[in-house]
């Protein structure tokens, strides 16, 4: 009887703290800030963090919403919206740009609507963060970032594709250029441009000595025509390492899971489903799981 009126006592305490009203959430601070960003488009000259407080969108068709013009910036969103769409198809407008910069950041955005997501980018820029962040109906590129010791991690990355602009057959969920490295992304919906027979990537790096790419998933690559549809694409790789990923493709024979250009790059781990070729060129390190 005492084991069993214990028993209830447990079972009455655990009831108490799983459906007791839960406390309400902390306002989002913004003792960190070093300024907001109130209208668009803005140019940060000055360096540290520089936040949202709130949505914002533009029309602009050229040109950047948000121009990173020193380097050690972060831009925080606070999970709020920079929006592009009303530029539509034709917009060749940036969300967030910086050329030649040092550590810029971005995180915590839902950047829809623009040509290219985010850009970062220039010879001599580097240590870049874009982590956490949402993208979705970008029309050509949803990230690009160049430049040694970055990282692109944690980001959903959906709906990239449909630029009107002649010349941009080929449409990228992630791109990156030197050694960069890819972690624990979505990338899901990727279409290349109708009538122009375009690639579909999912993940692109270029020139990527040494950088990894893990833990990512890659879904929804709809190439056009005679394009093509890859899940990884290693251009001019030297030792990347390729592990841990799941990649579903459009099932098309002219499709690659993961491919890079020197035998050098390892894949293992990975799962590879739909594609016409699951590993192609790099070193096939063991492990990987392929689907037809």
């Amino acid at each position: 009887m005492t084991r069993l009126f214990a028993g209830s006592l447990l079972i009455a305490a655990l009831s108490l703290l799983l459906f007791a009203p839960k406390p309400a959430q902390a306002a989002e601070s913004y003792d960190n800030c070093t300024g907001t960003i109130s209208t668009l488009p803005a140019v940060i000259a000055s360096q540290g963090t520089w936040c949202l407080k709130g949505d914002l969108s533009t029309n602009i068709t050229s040109g950047s919403a948000i121009t990173i013009n020193t380097n050690n910036v972060t831009i925080d969103c606070n999970n709020f919206k920079l929006g592009g769409l009303a530029a539509g198809a034709g917009t060749s407008a940036y969300g967030i740009s910086a050329s030649t910069r040092l550590n810029s950041t971005v995180r915590h955005c839902n950047i829809r609507g623009f040509f290219v997501g985010v850009f970062l980018y220039g010879v001599g820029g580097g240590g870049h963060a874009v982590e956490d962040n949402r993208f979705d109906n970008n029309t050509r590129i949803s990230i690009f970032v160049q430049g040694d010791g970055s990282v692109v991690q944690r980001n959903r990355v959906f709906d990239t594709g449909g630029t009107s602009l002649a010349g941009s057959p080929n449409i990228y969920g992630i791109a990156t250029q030197y050694s960069v490295d890819v972690l624990d992304n979505t990338v899901s919906g990727v279409t290349a441009t109708s009538g122009a027979g375009g690639y579909a990537f999912g993940i692109a790096p270029d020139a990527n000595l040494d950088g990894r790419v893990v833990g990512n998933a890659v879904r929804g690559l709809l190439k056009d025509g005679a394009g093509h549809a890859y899940g990884i694409y290693n251009s001019n790789s030297g030792r990347i390492s390729v592990h841990d990923n799941d990649i579903v493709g459009d099932g098309s024979v002219d499709s690659v899971g993961i491919l890079s250009a020197s035998a050098t790059g390892s894949a293992r781990d990975n799962v590879i489903s739909s594609f016409g070729t699951a590993i192609d060129t790099c070193l096939d390190s063991g492990g990987n799981s392929v689907i037809p």
